[in-house]
């Protein structure tokens, strides 16, 4: 792969969001309002509880790094979504990029966006409610890691299904990380769920950091080999999405509804 040819497709994106300001400040209005809601919600509960239990490092922290997920999904995918929006799609793959280079352009935006979203989100829940990354200990960078693969991860699969079913199916994408929220058990032990629901929680990933985030809130350990199995499905999640992008861009290439491919529709 061309180093170049995937600097130009993240040079695109900072290119849009600099002459931008409304798209620049999607990169953190809805995860500032949630720490800002989350916070004020821990400090209650706090309140409530007196000193028994810390609902910031548990609570906040979830939504943090849940908040951190979900923005790495949405800059691979909004990448995408500018390029159908600007009806750019047929000129990228008109050039010499290859499929795998326009995809690691979009995971190299995504970096570049969900960095500057951590960035707040932290700035913002250390500075007004008190959370330090530091009570998580060595253990915070496993938990964005396996997040971070997550996020990509799903973020490929969601363009995916707008590459297949047109931009139209963007409205398939936004639920996606609320839909996986409740097997994730984001806010809650997965042991309050029923059982079938347990089950699909112990293949997705995020289950393991939440559950991670709890034990350390309750002052005990994090078992490592939780967080080996977590970071090896994000892997195989990663290799299924590309898979599944590669098999759909070749499907819409040779029935082509690629060369039909606009703004309107599939």
């Amino acid at each position: 792969m061309n180093p170049r040819r995937i600097f130009a497709v993240f040079l695109r994106q900072f290119y849009l969001m600099r002459g931008n300001f409304p798209r620049f400040l999607t990169l953190f209005i809805w995860v500032v309002l949630d720490i800002i809601l989350w916070g004020f919600m821990t400090r209650y509960l706090n309140s409530m509880v007196g000193h028994s239990y810390n609902f910031v490092p548990a609570i906040l922290g979830a939504v943090l790094l849940w908040g951190f997920m979900n923005r790495v999904m949405m800059g691979v995918a909004m990448a995408f979504m500018e390029d159908c929006w600007a009806r750019n799609f047929l000129n990228v793959f008109a050039s010499p990029i290859t499929i795998g280079e326009y995809v690691s352009g979009l995971v190299l935006s995504s970096i570049a966006t969900s960095t500057i979203g951590l960035a707040i989100m932290l700035g913002l829940a250390t500075l007004i409610f008190g959370l330090s990354v530091f009570s998580y200990g060595i253990m915070v960078f496993p938990f964005l890691l396996v997040l971070f693969m997550v996020g990509i991860a799903l973020g490929v699969f969601a363009t995916s299904i707008m590459l297949r079913f047109g931009p139209a199916a963007e409205w398939l994408v936004w639920p996606m990380p609320a839909v996986l929220s409740p097997f994730a058990g984001v806010f809650y032990p997965l042991s309050v769920l029923p059982h079938w629901m347990r089950s699909v929680a112990h293949i997705l990933p995020p289950s393991y950091v939440f559950e991670g985030i709890r034990a350390i809130a309750r002052g005990h350990a994090v078992a490592p080999h939780l967080l080996v199995w977590a970071i090896g499905l994000a892997v195989v999640y990663i290799l299924l999405a590309a898979l599944f992008f590669l098999r759909t861009y070749r499907m819409v290439v040779r029935t082509g509804r690629l060369a039909r491919y606009s703004a309107e529709g599939g």
